[in-house]
């Protein structure tokens, strides 16, 4: 049972730490803070709804797509670590991922685009969801599905109350946010890397 708590906290501080609720609470306010409040809400609704059926997919279908593509948990691991790795080095550096980018989007939809994909469920999202749900057979499934469900739903609150936070956290507190949540990444990408590189050298031995 504390194996299964111990792996839980693990997952919800990665999904956490690459989704940063904080500082894409910030994004979201600047794409849709001109629309009315029953609007945001639908927005966030349905950009967390497709976030979550994107992983959920991604969760279940791993070992499958593993298989189709050839792919070895170990190459995830490695490409997936150094995937998260970068987009924790940014977020250390007070800047924005490329992978995790908002600049151009379509207004007519931003529930999709950016916010959904690839601001929530970027590739760092993927390939740690795909790490986590393939190397912990059915429970491990089980456990990635439910934390996400439940950041998802921390973060549709964020999203909804996005003004009052952003005015409580200050941009000093959001800076702070998101360089901690960039060092825990960082420090994620670089376990993902050790792992994957390790299994790899030891099924060549």
């Amino acid at each position: 049972m504390n194996d299964i708590y111990a792996q839980a906290v693990t997952v919800f501080l990665g999904f956490f730490a690459i989704m940063n609720p904080i500082a894409n609470t910030a994004v979201f306010a600047g794409l849709v803070g001109d629309k009315g409040k029953a609007e945001q809400v639908k927005i966030a609704a349905k950009a967390l709804a497709i976030t979550f059926c994107v992983i959920l997919c991604f969760s279940v279908l791993g070992k499958a797509i593993f298989h189709l593509f050839g792919i070895t948990l170990s190459a995830l691991r490695i490409a997936g670590g150094i995937l998260v790795f970068l987009v924790g080095y940014h977020m250390l550096n007070g800047q924005g991922s490329k992978l995790h980018s908002a600049k151009s989007h379509d207004d007519s939809d931003v529930a999709v685009s950016p916010l959904a994909v690839p601001l929530l469920a970027g590739p760092g999202t993927i390939a740690t969801a795909m790490n986590f749900s393939s190397s912990g057979g059915i429970s491990g499934i089980v456990i990635t599905i439910s934390v996400f469900a439940l950041l998802c739903l921390m973060t549709f609150f964020c999203f909804i109350f996005s003004t009052s936070i952003l005015k409580f956290v200050g941009k000093a507190g959001l800076s702070i946010v998101t360089r901690l949540m960039g060092l825990i990444l960082a420090v994620i990408g670089t376990q993902m890397v050790i792992v994957g590189v390790t299994a790899a050298t030891n099924n060549l031995v």
